[in-house]
């Protein structure tokens, strides 16, 4: 069953603050995502369903295997279109909300086929039928 951007959000939320705190409780993904504490509840307990987290013993959460997986695509996009956007002139705040709804609609087909345009150098989007 495919992941709700929500849920997609809650499992970059939790790479991001590992990354930054090394442990991650249910208040720290409340407070990054802007939510309430029994939302991230619901939210770890259907991520858990899915076997995306695992809650610890001790109370943090953490990653399995598929859960870091999704999250690091996720992230990847998100930092990807962030950068792109301010590139191209957007200011950062609205880079990163824009890049956020960007990270989860684009199939990773069209998201590798832009990446490969940026990194190559070349700006021409749509070729050309003159030859």
């Amino acid at each position: 069953m495919a992941l709700t951007s929500s849920m997609e959000d809650y499992l970059e939320a939790v790479l991001i603050l590992h990354q930054k705190r090394g442990s991650v409780r249910g208040v720290d993904i409340a407070v990054h995502l802007g939510v309430t504490k029994p939302s991230v509840s619901r939210a770890v307990k259907e991520l858990s369903k899915f076997g995306h987290i695992i809650k610890n013993t001790d109370g943090t959460l953490s990653l399995t295997d598929s859960g870091l997986q999704i999250a690091t695509q996720i992230y990847e996009k998100h930092q990807f279109f962030t950068r792109q956007l301010i590139e191209a002139g957007v200011p950062k705040d609205i880079a990163a909300q824009d890049a956020c709804r960007l990270e989860h609609v684009i199939s990773e087909q069209s998201f590798q086929k832009l990446k490969e345009a940026a990194f190559s150098g070349s700006r021409e989007v749509i070729p050309s039928d003159e030859s």
